[in-house]
C-alpha cells in the first residue's frame, strides 16, 4: 500500500480550489467587474410588467403582483410579487411620484419563485431583498441555485455586496454544493 504524501495532498486541494475560482468567476470578480452578471444598470430604462399594481401612498410602497417581469439592460428579474419601498422624504410629495419613477427607492422585496438572469448567469430562490443604500442583495429559500453555463452552485442563501463584489453562499444545514465543469469557461 502506498504511503500518502501530505504535501501532495495539500497541493491537490489547493489546485482544486484555484480551479473552482477560475471556473466560477461570479464568486471572484475584480473590483471593475463586480459580479458583472448581477450589477445594476442605473443609466438604462426599467420595464416592469405585472398582472396588478397597487400603490399604498401612506406606506410609501408600490406592490407589483402576478407574473412580475422586470427588465433593465441585460438583466431580467421574474417573481410572483415585488414590493418597492420608497424613501419617505417630503410628506407633501404627490402620490404619483412612486408610479412615475420620481420617488427615491429605499429597498425592494421579491417573493414567489424568484429568477434573476444576466450575462449568462442565472440565480433562483424563493425570496429576495435588495437594499439600495448598502447595495446588498440577498436571495434565500429552501434551495438557492446559481448557474453559469454547466457550472452550478447551490445553498440556501446568496448574499452579494454590489459595491465590493463580495458574494457569500450559505449552505443548507451548513453545506454548500458546487458542480464545476472543467474547461467550461473556454467555450
Amino acid at each position: 500500500m502506498a504511503q500518502s504524501n501530505p504535501g501532495l495532498m495539500r497541493g491537490v486541494v489547493f489546485g482544486v480550489l484555484l480551479s473552482a475560482l477560475a471556473v466560477m468567476p461570479v464568486l471572484a470578480q475584480d473590483a471593475q467587474g463586480r459580479l458583472a452578471g448581477l450589477k445594476l444598470s442605473g443609466d438604462q430604462p426599467i420595464q416592469i410588467e405585472a398582472d396588478k399594481l397597487e400603490i399604498r401612498e401612506n406606506d410609501s410602497v408600490a406592490i407589483y403582483s402576478g407574473n412580475v417581469n422586470v427588465v433593465q439592460g441585460p438583466t431580467q428579474l421574474k417573481a410572483g410579487t415585488m414590493k418597492v419601498y420608497y424613501a419617505k422624504k417630503d410628506p407633501n410629495a404627490p402620490a404619483t411620484a412612486a408610479a412615475s419613477g420620481g420617488a427615491s427607492i429605499d429597498r425592494l422585496e421579491v417573493s414567489g419563485k424568484v429568477y434573476v438572469k444576466s450575462e449568462g448567469r442565472v440565480a433562483t430562490g424563493d425570496k429576495g431583498t435588495f437594499d439600495m443604500k448598502s447595495e446588498i442583495l440577498v436571495l434565500s429559500g429552501k434551495q438557492v441555485v446559481l448557474t453559469e453555463g454547466p457550472n452550478v452552485l447551490t445553498g440556501c442563501t446568496l448574499t452579494v455586496n454590489m459595491k465590493s463584489g463580495l458574494a457569500e453562499v450559505g449552505g443548507c444545514g451548513g453545506r454548500v454544493k458546487t458542480l464545476l465543469t472543467p474547461g467550461s469557461q473556454n467555450k
